[in-house]
């Protein structure tokens, strides 16, 4: 999907680059601020926190904006971000809200941004992803997760939201925005454990595992929050 042209004129003037990724962030805030919004399931990320575990955390590219509220915890993960212009604002509208980011994409195995990464995660950092990002399918998680949570030898927790009152946008990601004064939800997973040895067939498994388990964490946050989803309108739900 190409990115629109209002995007791409903001990403080459830095001035309107830097004020659009304020507003972005400030927007974020003030979702968060005005909204009453609880994390469950929190006590899977705590307790491998309190054992010094790193792992990934990985969720659905339609599901990226508030998830900076979903990690109150230090040292704050780094976000794979695309290199292309929309994920540059992305990035820089992330790093106001105290995330770092890294550009790049692990579609390609031996890129600098996934040896990056496993760095982060060696050394103790964490790492969080958008498996389907940054130009989908939507909700089909690619291989990238899995190759990185192989490599640096740490398991994956997948992790959505949602909210009561939201904009759903046509945008290939069927990305939501979430309404001021709005009731909302984090919903963190079980750990997916990821063979450092597996071969092509076992990684297949656990790429599958992540898919299903963030799309039941999706659909579990959107039922809190009485959201029906494109998904469940075609199974007539």
């Amino acid at each position: 999907m190409a990115t629109p042209v209002f995007i791409k004129t903001i990403s080459r003037n830095n001035i309107l680059q830097s004020f659009a990724c304020l507003l972005g962030s400030l927007y974020i805030r003030f979702i968060h601020v005005t909204g009453n919004w609880r994390i469950e399931n929190k006590d899977i990320p705590e307790k491998l926190l309190s054992e010094g575990k790193t792992f990934i955390t990985c969720f659905w590219h339609g599901r990226l904006m508030m998830m900076s509220y979903a990690w109150p915890y230090q040292p704050s993960f780094s976000m794979l971000i695309s290199s292309h212009a929309d994920g540059q604002l992305i990035a820089k509208t992330i790093n106001r809200l105290g995330f770092d980011t890294l550009a790049g994409s692990t579609k390609s195995g031996g890129s600098e941004a996934l040896r990056a990464m496993v760095r982060k995660l060696k050394e103790g950092g964490y790492v969080g992803m958008t498996p389907d990002g940054p130009r989908g399918p939507r909700m089909r998680a690619s291989s990238g997760a899995v190759a990185l949570a192989k490599l640096a030898g740490v398991p994956i927790l997948p992790l959505s939201y949602s909210a009561r009152s939201w904009k759903m946008f046509s945008s290939w990601d069927r990305f939501i925005l979430p309404s001021p004064f709005s009731k909302g939800v984090f919903v963190w997973g079980e750990p997916i454990e990821i063979s450092t040895d597996g071969n092509d067939a076992t990684l297949e498994t656990n790429r599958l595992d992540l898919e299903n388990a963030l799309t039941a964490v999706t659909k579990q946050a959107d039922d809190l929050c009485c959201q029906v989803t494109p998904e469940a309108e075609e199974a007539g739900q």
